[in-house]
Parts: C-alpha cells; sequence; structure tokens
C-alpha cells in the first residue's frame, strides 16, 4: 500500500493571491472554477452554497482572512486600524453558517496567529499577510492529511459486499481532499473491496443527487441514487448493510449535527438493526456543548423550498420550514469514526478520554 497514487484533487487551491474552487450549485451539469478575490466574496459564496461542507468552509475562511490582510498591503495602516480590518474580515466570514464548527474552529486558529505576530507590526503589512497565509497553509494541509486518516481508519468497519447508504455530501467537495464519510468508500474501493453506494438525494438542495453520485462515479464506486424517502423501503429489503454520514458539529455527548434528513436516516437504521456511522474530524467536536439541544440550527431561505430551478413549485402564500441540519441523538449512532480512532458508547466518556 506504501506507494499508491491516490486520485483525488484538492477541493481548494490559493493560486495567484486568489482562492479557487468549483461552484457547487452548477453541479453536475456545469464545471465552472470560481476566483475568490476578496473576503467579502467568499463570504458571499458560502452562503450561497458555492462552498460547503464543513471542512471545506473552515479551510476557505482561513484563506479568506490571508486574503483580506493581502488586500490592505498598498495602505499605510497603524496596528490599530490594522487590527480592526483583521476583526472585520472574521467577523463577516464567521457570521456566514452558524451549525458548521470548523468555520468557528479555523478562523480561532488564524486569530490564534494573527494574535501572536500584531505585537511585532512595524508597518509591513506583507510580512503579517506571509505569516496568516502560511497558517491557511497548515490548516489546509492537515484537513487533507486528516481525511487520509479517517479512510485508513474507516476502512476497518467495511466487509466485503457491503452496501452502504449515505445522505447529503461528505466527500472531498465537503473538504480539501478526500472527505470525510466518502473518503471511506473511496480508501475501501481502492484497496480492493467490494462495495456499492446508496445516495439519498438530499432535499432540498440536492447536495446528495448533485455532489455525492458526481464523486463517487468520478472514483469508479457502484453508486445507485434514491429519493430520500426510499431509506426505509431498501432497509426492511435488507439491501442496505451500513450508513455512514458527515457531520457539521458534535457535542460532548455525541449527538451530531449534520444535513436535515440525517435523523431521519439514524431512527430508520436503528429500527432495522443496521449499524450507522459519522465520519468527521476533530474539528468538528464542540466540547462547550452538554448536548445537541445547544447546537445553532441555520435556518434557509423559503426560495429553497418553494422553487426548483427557478420553477415554482408550491402555491405562493404558504407558511415554510426550511432548516439545513436536524441533529442525531448519540444513541442512534453505533460510531463516530475520527483521525484519532472510532469513539464508541458511552459517548460523554469516550470523547472526553480521545480528545483530552
Amino acid at each position: 500500500m506504501k506507494n499508491v497514487k491516490y486520485d483525488f484533487e484538492e477541493t481548494i487551491k490559493w493560486e495567484n493571491n486568489k482562492i479557487i474552487f468549483l461552484d457547487q450549485t452548477l453541479l453536475p451539469v456545469k464545471e465552472k472554477y470560481l476566483e475568490i478575490t476578496t473576503h467579502k466574496m467568499l463570504a458571499e459564496a458560502i452562503k450561497k452554497l458555492r462552498i460547503r461542507g464543513a471542512p471545506a468552509i473552515g479551510v476557505s475562511a482561513a484563506y479568506g482572512i490571508a486574503l483580506a490582510i493581502f488586500n490592505l498591503q498598498n495602505k499605510n495602516l497603524s496596528k490599530e486600524k490594522l487590527i480592526k480590518e483583521f476583526q472585520g474580515a472574521y467577523t463577516i466570514l464567521n457570521s456566514t453558517r452558524p451549525t458548521a464548527v470548523n468555520l468557528s474552529w479555523a478562523l480561532n486558529k488564524m486569530k490564534e496567529k494573527f494574535d501572536k505576530i500584531i505585537n511585532q507590526y512595524n508597518g509591513n503589512i506583507k510580512s503579517i499577510f506571509i505569516d496568516l497565509l502560511t497558517e491557511a497553509h497548515k490548516i489546509k494541509d492537515e484537513d487533507i492529511t486528516i481525511g487520509l486518516k479517517l479512510a485508513k481508519i474507516g476502512n476497518k468497519i467495511i466487509k466485503n459486499n457491503d452496501v452502504i447508504l449515505t445522505h447529503c455530501n461528505a466527500g472531498g467537495l465537503a473538504t480539501a481532499g478526500m472527505g470525510s464519510a466518502l473518503s471511506v468508500l473511496y480508501y475501501a474501493n481502492k484497496f480492493g473491496k467490494k462495495i456499492q453506494a446508496y445516495a439519498d438525494e438530499t432535499r432540498p438542495l440536492l447536495q446528495g443527487a448533485r455532489l455525492t453520485t458526481y464523486e463517487l462515479k468520478k472514483w469508479g464506486i457502484d453508486v445507485t441514487l434514491i429519493c430520500d424517502n426510499m431509506a426505509a423501503h431498501l432497509m426492511r429489503d435488507g439491501i442496505i448493510t451500513k450508513v455512514i454520514t458527515g457531520a457539521d458539529r458534535i457535542a460532548s455527548n455525541g449527538d451530531a449535527a449534520n444535513k436535515i434528513g440525517t435523523y431521519s436516516v439514524a431512527a430508520l437504521a436503528k429500527y432495522h438493526k443496521i449499524p450507522f456511522y459519522i465520519a468527521a474530524p476533530y474539528s468538528t467536536f464542540d466540547m462547550k456543548l452538554k448536548s445537541g439541544k445547544e447546537i445553532p440550527i441555520e435556518m434557509r431561505d423559503k426560495n429553497e423550498l418553494i422553487y426548483f430551478k427557478e420553477k415554482r413549485i408550491a402555491p405562493d402564500g404558504i407558511k415554510y420550514y426550511n432548516p439545513a441540519f436536524d441533529v442525531t441523538p448519540g444513541s442512534l449512532i453505533t460510531g463516530i469514526i475520527t483521525e484519532k480512532g472510532i469513539i464508541s458508547k458511552p459517548y460523554s466518556q469516550n470523547i472526553k478520554k480521545l480528545f483530552g
């Protein structure tokens, strides 16, 4: 296994002082790379889901901070004004998606770096920028390394001929490299295990249909698309053998927030005695939260529900409810795959033991 070539692509790039990534809202029909030149452009892209997935948001936001400082190089700023500019960029980026904890985790890493170097500031903004860019590169490289570790560790639970259901997208598009949940499938397939994947479409924005099937097909993995409401039927008929999803925030008791509909899949898996796993990096854990009840849930625009491809699919004047995430109780989760190992129950005890 030592000299194996991994053919996944880095999904977030820093080139010519720009942040470059695929516009995920156009996939799979069109592959268009966006060139982000300001932190405000990045904030808009995150809000509009042009880039999405908790780790990917964190990595891009780290680069967004570096970009904000890069764009100040021609200005003669005092230390106080530079701190104010940094804080402004931090606030704008941190407000884009409230549920994904990786966003604030990455931004806080950048802030820690900034706080360490600002005292040496002598009017040379370029040196501050270079240090921040180096930190952003580290965050990205760490995410890629974590994806590979998740894949190797998660592969331990995969058996030959497993049929794995996943929900939403937790592949390379959601990270800087291999992904989280999908990295496990990638690795198992790469090293000869015969597996099949089923992807829930993931209404209302169809990340499973548009993104997960796009990635699995590229990787040569046997994938079947289903509507969200078909999962129970497949489980009852004994087709699904495992469920693996990602997560956007995990509380200290093991409750995990992920794309809306994950909770339903977990409950169905429990009823049908099918193992349900979460795969997520350590940056997804929020040890300040005692339970999932404290996880903030992002509410999305009504147009995502009542329009599809700019065509109205619901009557005018009705009420709507459009949470982007739900919380799966730890009691429904068989195990949590991390780069440090697979966490089992009791989660409150074992999460603290693993992460300190």
